[in-house]
């Protein structure tokens, strides 16, 4: 059964759904995503773990800070200490990330490689990867040139536009051939429409320049690694972001397991749901 709660943790409340009971798995989702992104998962493994999914601050039920400085790659990081250690003080766990949420857990697992049994991975790039690839691969650039749309000025009156059309019919497009199927539509746009919503979201894009690169900096590429055995599950398919993000990629992930989906998307976890499903379970256990 799942339930909804809230928890005070960072400066912020924080809303989540959580289902089972057991050893902690956590799931981040990404934009313009929320926690009902996992609830296929939620079920699944709320039969022996404590499943649970988050909406990350700006998103839905959760805070909403103004100041975009608020939606940093560090204090996002810290939402995710500190909700959990509040969920399960001084115990390991595993954390699921997709797009944001995947970005968010790279940075976790490389900051905190302590509090992790597991990470998983889906569609989202590690930061050094990533970084290295927007100034060098023009297949990558061009594939991130939404990006700029999405941190612009306009970018809340775009996509807000005939009921949420840009997001709800051409970014989240999974399923049909129409974008989002009709039975989470309405979710989706409830979400979208709590007030702040659509703009805490879009500061995570106005809060990172993803293509700075610390190792150009003079950053060290230890400082990059990821101590934790990792699950990266990649669509094959995704239009923003290139294949060649796992080129290279065990470079900073010494313990890594990939799992390619050669007709996925980005938005594997609802399009292909039992299949990634299946590979977390065999990872996680």
């Amino acid at each position: 059964m799942l339930r909804d709660n809230y928890a005070n943790v960072n400066g912020v409340r924080l809303h989540y759904f959580t289902s089972g009971t057991g050893p902690l798995i956590l799931f981040l989702h990404g934009f313009p995503e929320f926690w009902y992104a996992w609830k296929n998962q939620l079920a699944d493994f709320g039969c022996d773990h404590r499943a649970v999914a988050l909406d990350m601050r700006g998103f839905n039920l959760s805070d909403k800070p103004s100041d975009v400085a608020q939606c940093r790659l560090n204090v996002l990081v810290e939402d995710i200490r500190a909700f959990a250690a509040h969920l399960s003080p001084d115990k390991k766990f595993a954390l699921v990330g997709h797009d944001w949420g995947g970005f968010v857990a790279w940075a976790f697992a490389i900051a905190h490689p302590e509090a992790l049994e597991k990470l998983v991975i889906i569609n989202a790039p590690h930061p050094a990867v990533f970084a290295r690839l927007l100034t060098s691969d023009p297949a990558q650039q061009k594939a991130s040139e939404y990006m700029a749309l999405f941190r612009s000025a306009q970018a809340e009156q775009i996509l807000s536009a005939n009921n949420f059309d840009v997001l709800a019919n051409k970014v989240m497009v999974f399923g049909s051939q129409n974008g989002l199927p009709p039975e989470d539509k309405p979710e989706y746009i409830k979400a979208w429409s709590q007030p702040g919503a659509l703009t805490g979201g879009l500061n995570y894009y106005r809060a990172n320049r993803l293509s700075t690169s610390p190792l150009a900096n003079g950053a060290n590429a230890s400082s990059f690694v990821v101590n934790v055995p990792t699950l990266v599950i990649w669509g094959e398919k995704d239009p923003a972001m290139v294949p060649q993000n796992l080129d290279g990629l065990a470079e900073f992930v010494p313990q890594l397991t990939v799992k390619r989906i050669l007709e996925a998307s980005h938005w594997l976890v609802h399009r292909q749901s039992a299949e990634v499903t299946a590979y977390i379970r065999e990872f996680v256990g």
